[in-house]
C-alpha cells in the first residue's frame, strides 16, 4: 500500500492544525466532495500570485508572457493526462460548470421527442441541467435501470437506447453506490444510434487513469478539487468535431477576435472561444501541480490502496449487525451505509465529536430514492492519505448504535 505517513507529510491540514479537532486524530473520509491541497499545489498557486501576476492572453510584456507560458503549459499537461489534443480541453470552473456548457449545446440538435438517458445515480449537476433543456425542447428524459445490485449493465442500458436517443449522459464512478459502469461499451452502444455520449468523470478521473481516445467518449468533465487541486477550476474536453459546433455559453473577453457596431462578431480559435473572461490562473496551475503529483505515486497505486482501505471497511462493517451497506460488492473508494434506526446526520455528528469527518443527507443525488429504501444515508470516501488505521478507527466507533443515542439525550 501506499506509504501514508510519507504522504501526509506534503499536507498541511495533517501538519498545522493539531489542536483544531479537540484534540483528536484528524479522520477525513469525505473526499468525494472535496480533498485535501499539497504543498505542491499550493505552491504552484502561490507562485502564479507571488511571481508571474498578469492577466493571459492580453499583454505584450514579459511578464505577461511568463503567465501565458504557465497557463498553456497547464493546459498541455491536462490534455497528456487524459490523452486528448491541446485544443480540446477547455478550463472551466468545474464539473458543473461542463455539464451546464454541454446542455447548452445541445439546445442546438435536440427536438421534440428526442430522449435524453440518465440514471438515478447522477448527481445533480448531471440531472438539473438536462431537466432544464428537456422542458425547453420537449425532449424525453428516460432512466437506466440498475440490477439487484444497484449498478448499470450493458443490457439494462440497451433496453433505454433507441434510435430516438440522442444524448446519455453518465457518471462513470457516482458518488453513492459509486459502481463503475462499462464505460467503453456503453459509448460504442451510443454511437451505434447516432447519439453523444458524455462522461462525468468528478468522482472517476482521481482515482484511474483515463484515455479519451480509447474510450472514444465524446465529452469528459472534470474538477480540480476532488483531484487535490483548488476550488474553481475544471475541465470539458470535447472531440474537437463537437467543439467547433458549440456556441459559447458566455462571451466577453478574450473569447473573440473582433466585433463591430453593426452587432457582428468573429470569434477565437479553440480552446480559447469558449473561455470568456479572466480565467482562474492560479487554479490552472494548481490543477497541473495536482496531476504531477498524482501521477508521480501512480495511479495503479492509488487504485490498489483503495481497494484494499475499501475491502477491509466492507469487511469490519459487515460485522455489525447495525449497519446496512449499499454499496458492499464494487471495490470504489466510496462506502454508503446507514445505521439502523438512526438518522444519517446524527451519525455524521457522532462521528465529527470522535474527531472522524464523513458526508451524510443524499449527498446531491435526489432521484437515489428511486432507487434505495433511505433516501439518505452516510457516505465515507477514501484517498490517498486515508490508512487502514483510520478505517479502523472508524469501524470502532460504529460499533454500538446506542452509542449515538447515548451522545445525543444523555
Amino acid at each position: 500500500m501506499i506509504d501514508v505517513e510519507k504522504i501526509r507529510k506534503d499536507f498541511p491540514m495533517y501538519n498545522e492544525h493539531q489542536g483544531l479537532f479537540q484534540g483528536k486524530k484528524l479522520i477525513y473520509l469525505d473526499n468525494s466532495a472535496t480533498t485535501f491541497k499539497p504543498y505542491q499545489v499550493i505552491d504552484a498557486i502561490n507562485h502564479y500570485y507571488k511571481d508571474i501576476t498578469s492577466n493571459v492572453r492580453r499583454g505584450d510584456y514579459s511578464l505577461a508572457h511568463e503567465a501565458d507560458v504557465a497557463y498553456e503549459n497547464a493546459r498541455k499537461k491536462v490534455a497528456k493526462f487524459i490523452n486528448a489534443d491541446e485544443s480540446e480541453c477547455i478550463f472551466t470552473s468545474g464539473d458543473t460548470m461542463g455539464l451546464n456548457m454541454i446542455s447548452y449545446f445541445a439546445l442546438s440538435f435536440l427536438n421534440d421527442g428526442d430522449e435524453i438517458v440518465l440514471s438515478y445515480e447522477e448527481h445533480a449537476s448531471n440531472v438539473l441541467p438536462w431537466f432544464k433543456i428537456a422542458k425547453i425542447t420537449n425532449a424525453k428524459i428516460k432512466y437506466i435501470p440498475l440490477d439487484e445490485h444497484g449498478k448499470i449493465t450493458v443490457e439494462n442500458f440497451k433496453s433505454v437506447l433507441s434510435s430516438k436517443t440522442k444524448i446519455v449522459s453518465l457518471a462513470t464512478v457516482s458518488n453513492i453506490l459509486a459502481h463503475p459502469v462499462p464505460t467503453k461499451e456503453l459509448v460504442k452502444l451510443t454511437h451505434s444510434v447516432n447519439a453523444i455520449y458524455i462522461d462525468d468523470g468528478a468522482q472517476a478521473v482521481p482515482h484511474m487513469k483515463y484515455d479519451v481516445k480509447d474510450l472514444d467518449l465524446d465529452f469528459l468533465v472534470f474538477s480540480g478539487h476532488k483531484m487535490l487541486g483548488p476550488t474553481g477550476i475544471g475541465v470539458l474536453y470535447g472531440k474537437r468535431e463537437l467543439l467547433e459546433k458549440m456556441d459559447p455559453l458566455f462571451f466577453g473577453g478574450e473569447m473573440n477576435t473582433r466585433f463591430k457596431k453593426d452587432g457582428s462578431f468573429s470569434l477565437e480559435e479553440l480552446p480559447w472561444r469558449l473561455e470568456a473572461g479572466t480565467q482562474n490562473i492560479a487554479g490552472a496551475l494548481g490543477l497541473a501541480a495536482s496531476i504531477d503529483y498524482l501521477e508521480n505515486i501512480g495511479f495503479d497505486n492509488i487504485e490498489r490502496h483503495e481497494k484494499e482501505l475499501k475491502k477491509r471497511a466492507v469487511e469490519l462493517l459487515k460485522e455489525n449487525k447495525n449497519i446496512i451497506i449499499y454499496n458492499p460488492e464494487d471495490d470504489s473508494p466510496i462506502l454508503s451505509f446507514n445505521v439502523k434506526d438512526v438518522f444519517s446526520q446524527d451519525v455524521a455528528t457522532y462521528l465529527s465529536s470522535k474527531g472522524i469527518f464523513v458526508r451524510s443527507g443524499n449527498h446531491c443525488s435526489k432521484l437515489i430514492n428511486n432507487v434505495l429504501s433511505d433516501e439518505m444515508s452516510v457516505r465515507a470516501s477514501f484517498y490517498i492519505y486515508n490508512s487502514l488505521d483510520d478505517v479502523d478507527e472508524l469501524s470502532k466507533h460504529l460499533e454500538h448504535a446506542e452509542d449515538f443515542l447515548d451522545a445525543f439525550f444523555l
